[in-house]
């Protein structure tokens, strides 16, 4: 088969390889071998490539963290898959998602949306799993309540502030730029700031009366997060979810003290080890939104496996919106 491979660490253009004629992976008990139909470019493959992601798997490996594929074949003890099903989750390391195929382990391993295309089912787990634990298990949005949605064009962005609209939330997001800010408007955000012409903090402020935002998605860290702490409401929350921006903050604790509001932390991938039914029932509910037309994962590039490494690179740099998938041939 075909698939990018790591030997060495560094940008993903110039350390990732392509391959030709690898030996299939073979899938152990409890698992599933899958015919990689589209995988989905997520921050943590750039990451990862470049040894700053938490999970390291060792060299040489083959990078991407998000598939939908058909089921080639099953592992023993696994029931309920049959040859053909379309499925999506996140493949077991090293193998990962840009190759023709992956192993899935089974009990991690969910039926794709019949609503969505392979590119649109590959681009749903990870970010709009995120989005909905943020919003709802540790955040406990509202209907009525403001959500500030940072890097709103992005990926997980995107996911939440279609959550955030569909839970009746009003969602404020912040983009950088004029293209992401039309992105971000079609998204359905109420109210769009390009963070490159206006200073949110003041928009927020002037948006909610003075009040703040009641729920803060951020998923950049660095100076969101640090304006955010200036714009939240009382008794408002503050999800952490990632730190693209390179900088990791460090908080004043007094800070939430004084203004009644909490930091909440979201490691969504710990769920699947601690409460692995609640993503089985979030996956349900993502699917039914799906099939409502609710939610739609918004992929802004489709490019073919060979362009894979340039498709890392280009969401390692910031300079896509919504989802760039890689697809197989089917």
């Amino acid at each position: 088969m075909r698939a990018w491979q790591v030997d060495e660490l560094g940008e993903p253009r110039e350390v990732m390889r392509l391959r030709d004629g690898l030996p299939l992976p073979a899938p152990g008990p409890g698992q599933l071998l899958v015919r990689v139909r589209a995988a989905a470019v997520n921050f943590p493959d750039a990451l990862m490539v470049r040894g700053q992601y938490q999970v390291r798997p060792p060299l040489p490996f083959t990078p991407g963290v998000e598939l939908c594929g058909t089921v080639e074949r099953t592992g023993a003890e696994v029931g309920g898959w049959s040859a053909g099903e379309r499925v999506i989750g996140n493949p077991v390391l090293p193998g990962g998602a840009f190759a023709e195929y992956a192993l899935l382990d089974a009990a991690a391993a969910f039926r794709a949306p019949q609503a969505l295309d392979d590119a649109e089912a590959a681009a749903l787990h990870i970010g709009y799993q995120t989005a909905w634990f943020a919003l709802h298990r540790r955040a406990a949005l509202r209907p009525g309540e403001t959500l500030l949605v940072h890097a709103a064009a992005g990926g997980v962005g995107s996911a939440a502030v279609q959550l955030g609209r569909a839970s009746g939330a009003r969602v404020i997001a912040v983009v950088g730029g004029a293209e992401k800010a039309a992105v971000a408007r079609e998204l359905g955000a109420d109210l769009v700031v390009d963070r490159t012409a206006e200073d949110f903090v003041t928009v927020v402020k002037e948006a909610t009366g003075g009040r703040g935002a009641d729920v803060v998605f951020d998923p950049v860290g660095g100076d969101a997060y640090t304006g955010s702490t200036r714009c939240v409401a009382f008794e408002g929350r503050i999800v952490v979810v990632g730190f693209a921006a390179g900088q990791i903050p460090a908080p004043a604790l007094n800070h939430a003290l004084v203004k009644n509001y909490a930091i909440l932390g979201l490691h969504w991938g710990l769920y699947n080890t601690h409460d692995p039914q609640a993503v089985r029932a979030t996956h349900e509910q993502l699917t039914e939104l799906a099939e409502q037309g609710v939610v739609r994962p918004l992929v802004s590039a489709r490019l073919p496996l060979g362009e894979a490494a340039a498709g890392v690179q280009q969401v390692a740099d910031g300079r896509s919106t919504g989802r760039v998938v890689i697809l197989l041939d089917t």
